[in-house]
């Protein structure tokens, strides 16, 4: 059973930051889970992980106040990491073959093992070397490698109302900016 329940979370959180190449070597790595409380419901194929969640795997960190992970009939993970109160839910990966991370921040993450498509809802900001786009809204596509960041009407994320943000720096020779 643990085996089995390792197994579907690291399948799933594995690929919620695979934006820009996150580092291949994490998917052979143990999954390490923290947190207060576990639920699960293996009639119904879910996995509630709630108080401090942190979850390790290789160079990939995860953290909210609570993960929900679910399957579908085909063996498909559902996932959504979220934060209580003002907090946000995080994930952090080193980019493959480079020093450089990929930081994501929002109230909500989720993700589609189907799809391959990670969402963040609310204050959503996403950063890799020095780059960053924030929005209310911003989702990432594995397989493209496309971004999409839309902004709530009204909202203020640093931009006028409706807008979204990014910061773009530019590269030289080949060789990564930033780096962390």
């Amino acid at each position: 059973m643990k085996r089995i329940l390792l197994a579907t979370v690291a399948a799933l959180l594995a690929a919620v930051t695979t934006p820009a190449l996150a580092e291949k070597a994490d998917r052979d790595q143990p999954v390490n889970i923290e947190a207060d409380r576990l639920t699960v419901d293996d009639r119904n194929k879910v996995h509630i992980f709630e108080g401090s969640v942190v979850l390790t795997q290789g160079t990939l960190t995860i953290r909210g106040d609570k993960l929900v992970v679910t399957q579908d009939a085909a063996g498909f993970q559902n996932g959504v990491a979220t934060a209580a109160g003002k907090g946000l839910a995080t994930f952090r990966q080193r980019r493959d073959g480079s020093a450089e991370y990929v930081e994501g921040e929002a109230e909500r993450i989720e993700y589609d093992s189907r799809t391959e498509k990670a969402r963040l809802f609310n204050r959503a900001k996403v950063s890799s070397g020095g780059d960053q786009v924030s929005g209310h809204y911003i989702e990432y596509d594995a397989i493209t490698e496309n971004y999409l960041a839309t902004n709530a009407p009204g909202s203020r994320q640093g931009a006028p109302a409706g807008r979204v943000r990014a910061v773009i720096q530019p590269k030289s020779d080949g060789q990564p900016s930033g780096g962390q």
